[in-house]
């Protein structure tokens, strides 16, 4: 190993802001939030998948240059001010996605993880902590992901999802296969307003699902209690044993049918 003999200069980076090669035919706004091509690294005017490399502080007009013509300047560690429909008070700390350059969601269904909710504002406007460089996406392991607005019945292609219910989801039944099917992974999240839904979760007839203090009995659901349902509530299926399903991961109030 070898070490330094002199002293040497070297380029360092201040504060948290970052320089990103624009693509070719394209202009970034002021305030944009900036996504970056896997394919290339260049930043763009976001589009939902890419990762997000923070939020451009001034306007980078590259429309009719080459890619890497010009660079789009970004502040990539901060706190910013968006506007997030249905966003409550008890939204502190969930993930923020985006699906375009100025739209902002809870469901990560085709969107870029952007950071987390720290303060209200006001009705649908939040503080969101954001690091471009360090944050990770809490379902970032789950890359299969699909929103489920209605009933569903799942077959053994749905293992390994994520499923993101909304409000609209509310009663309806989400079947799950028998358990021999081979279903297993599959993650039912929550992602509507607090005390808008009951997710209702069906075993097969001649199967179960156990969990922590779940009574094991055959055919009956496990339930999102509806009065206490939090957006961020999941709960994680394997295919456990002859018995039925087994819960691996839970947050929130589920509760066994009675």
């Amino acid at each position: 190993m070898t070490t330094l003999a002199s002293n040497t200069q070297r380029s360092h980076e201040l504060g948290n802001q970052n320089f990103i090669p624009v693509i070719a035919a394209d202009i970034v706004y002021e305030g944009a939030a900036v996504g970056v091509v896997s394919a290339s690294g260049h930043g763009r005017p976001l589009v939902g998948g890419d990762r997000f490399g923070g939020f451009a502080l001034r306007k980078a007009d590259n429309s009719t240059g080459l890619a890497a013509a010009i660079h789009v300047e970004v502040v990539e560690e901060g706190q910013v001010e968006l506007s997030i429909t249905g966003a409550v008070a008890t939204d502190i700390g969930q993930p923020v996605y985006a699906t375009d350059d100025d739209t902002f969601t809870f469901n990560p269904v085709g969107a870029s993880f952007i950071g987390f909710v720290k303060r209200f504002v006001s009705a649908g406007v939040v503080v969101v902590d954001f690091d471009a460089c360090c944050d990770q996406d809490p379902w970032a392991h789950k890359t299969v992901r699909e929103t489920l607005t209605g009933a569903k019945t799942f077959d053994a292609e749905d293992a390994g999802k994520l499923f993101c219910c909304t409000e609209d989801a509310d009663g309806d039944a989400l079947t799950l296969p028998a358990i021999a099917s081979g279903l297993s992974g599959v993650t039912i999240l929550y992602v509507g307003a607090y005390g808008g839904a009951a997710i209702t979760i069906d075993p097969a007839a001649a199967d179960m699902i156990l969990g922590p203090d779940i009574t094991g009995a055959d055919d009956k659901d496990l339930i999102l209690t509806k009065a206490t349902s939090r957006r961020g509530d999941f709960v994680t299926l394997n295919s456990g044993n002859a018995d039925g399903y087994a819960v691996v991961q839970m947050r929130g109030a589920w509760a066994r049918q009675a």
